[in-house]
């Protein structure tokens, strides 16, 4: 990796192995969560843009990046009980964290949950906070063909062919040397001498069910939140952030450039947003 300062570290929690990603020159504790079929590499500028006042860990979600892939297990309580397993882990009673698209819903769970555990919340453009209606189910085998981050979970007859299609995808818009560092850590070669995503499809398919099934924000949440609002992300309406401005009673919301993944895109003005908030500034 290009001049990265995060060690790769493993722990093993009740049978899930998970890789995790960590920045360790500061004490304040920081987590950093990933979107769908990401890995916690996608945080690598952020983590080493805050190295030096944060202690950072970004793992690699069960059924992501290098972590371990069980046929199931993908609901969202299985990976609050990873997270809090790692938290004890590194002696951490409570953190700022930061969650992005799937897992910023997983994370507002977690919060209503166990709101102890957290210091500040930072929301990057979240997908689908509410509960879905059921029909909806019917649109899954589109989406799993249409989303840019499923994209790659198809097979490649060669690295160069799954490379070619990531260079058009969103997040990885002007081909930068983070994005090409975030996509070959994304993907790998099979038994069988295909090239295709980490990510496996047992998780794509209950993790889309969980996101239909479970609302995201059900009582009020006091804690510290801000909301990271990309100006071509996904949020983009009054009615999408209602949920926020409702349930969230100390919520920021600011909007940066960018598309979804606007910490790949666009990073400078995202950590900078990241670390104005986590420094206590007003940034409305």
């Amino acid at each position: 990796m290009n001049a990265l300062t995060a060690i790769r570290q493993t722990v093993n929690l009740s049978g899930i192995e998970l890789i995790y990603w960590e920045w360790n020159r500061g004490q304040e504790p920081l987590l950093l969560l990933h979107g769908l079929a990401d890995s916690g590499l996608v945080w690598t500028s952020l983590g080493d843009s805050l190295a030096s006042d944060y202690h950072i860990i970004a793992p690699d979600l069960r059924g992501h990046g290098d972590s371990s892939k069980p046929q199931e297990g993908y609901q969202f309580n299985d990976f609050i009980g990873d997270l809090e397993a790692l938290m004890q882990h590194l002696g951490w009673s409570s953190a700022n964290v930061l969650a992005h698209s799937w897992s910023a819903k997983l994370l507002t769970i977690w919060a209503t949950k166990h709101p102890e555990c957290f210091r500040k919340l930072i929301l990057v453009d979240p997908f689908f906070i509410d509960k879905m209606p059921s029909w909806f189910t019917i649109t899954f085998p589109i989406l799993y063909r249409v989303l840019p981050f499923l994209k790659t979970m198809r097979s490649f007859a060669s690295y160069e062919e799954a490379e070619k299609l990531a260079r058009q995808l969103k997040q990885y818009r002007g081909w930068t040397p983070l994005q090409q560092q975030v996509f070959q850590a994304s993907i790998e070669e099979k038994p069988d001498g295909t090239w295709s995503s980490k990510f496996i499809v047992p998780a794509r398919d209950r993790i889309f069910q969980e996101v239909l099934q479970v609302a995201g924000l059900t009582k009020p949440i006091d804690i510290p939140t801000l909301f990271i609002k990309p100006r071509q992300g996904l949020n983009r309406t009054p009615w999408q952030l209602k949920p926020y401005r409702t349930y969230l009673s100390n919520l920021q919301i600011c909007e940066v450039p960018g598309n979804h993944w606007a910490f790949l895109v666009e990073p400078d003005a995202f950590n900078q947003t990241v670390a104005e908030f986590l420094n206590g500034k007003n940034i409305i």
